[in-house]
């Protein structure tokens, strides 16, 4: 391999791991546009290959916000056992899916999720008081504890279906549909809804990166280096999470979706 492509792709995977740990997106919404459109690797190839990503950010920051008191490991463990079932349906339905079509379908779920976080305002979740709330979180900006109950237990479950099969048909990590339904269906506060979909990610990213490893779909030289890329990125990105607030972290999440979006439909479109 190029020594510049290694540089590219470490460099890639640090700037994805530091977006994916702030947002619990995994970082697949910087891989797949700039692997499909800089690496000129397809569709396919690109899930497959940020999904690996996607693990290694999600190992290390998974534990941090567990640790520090942000994930709620008994959500995500509730909510991933459709999530992984999904994951597993999605790979597999890659392999039939024309490479535009993934494309298309991946920058209009960013759009719509884009929106959403626009239109809210910065407006979060109403927490409660720590001691008769369901669940718990820690404001690593404040150092806070707030407390929250979990809503729409099974709307929530189905989506996280949908989030799984996205997830393995895109590369992206299915952060960009959980944090939403985690946040405006279930009425889990952002900075806990990222933090936990940090954590689930890492297992439904693993459910489809062992079919893509079965079918051959990953390219392993490459995989490595935006690994290694991932883990530094994840390092960086967890350490500066605490000085974001509610309404900066909505608005640079709609930012990077957006941006995402209109590359990859330039992408589908031949333009770029």
């Amino acid at each position: 391999m190029d020594p510049s492509v290694m540089v590219g792709l470490i460099l890639l995977g640090i700037v994805a791991g530091i977006l994916g740990s702030l947002f619990g997106v995994g970082g697949g919404i910087i891989y797949i546009p700039v692997l499909t459109i800089m690496f000129g690797l397809s569709a396919t190839e690109a899930a497959a290959i940020s999904l690996i990503g996607i693990i290694a950010t999600s190992a290390g920051a998974s534990a941090y916000y567990a640790e520090k008191g942000v994930a709620s490991v008994r959500i995500g463990l509730y909510l991933e056992l459709g999530t992984a079932v999904g994951a597993i349906a999605g790979a597999f339905l890659a392999a039939y899916i024309q490479d535009w079509i993934l494309m298309v379908i991946f920058s209009l779920f960013l759009f719509v999720n884009a929106g959403r976080m626009i239109l809210s305002k910065g407006r979060d979740c109403e927490t409660k008081d720590p001691e008769s709330a369901e669940f718990t979180y820690t404001d690593l900006k404040t150092g806070e504890i707030h407390g929250y109950d979990l809503e729409h237990k099974t709307a929530g479950t189905a989506l996280c279906v949908i989030a799984g099969a996205y997830s393995s048909m895109t590369g992206v990590g299915g952060g960009v549909i959980k944090v939403p339904v985690m946040n405006n269906l279930m009425g889990v506060p952002l900075k806990a809804a990222t933090a936990t979909s940090s954590y689930m990610i890492g297992i439904t990213a693993f459910s489809g990166a062992v079919v893509y490893l079965i079918t051959g779909s990953v390219l392993l030289d490459y995989a490595a280096f935006v690994a290694i890329g991932s883990f530094v990125g994840m390092i960086v990105g967890t350490r500066i999470s605490r000085i974001f607030d509610t309404a900066s972290m909505k608005k640079y999440f709609s930012i990077v979706l957006i941006a995402s979006s209109i590359s990859m439909l330039l992408k589908a479109g031949g333009i770029l």
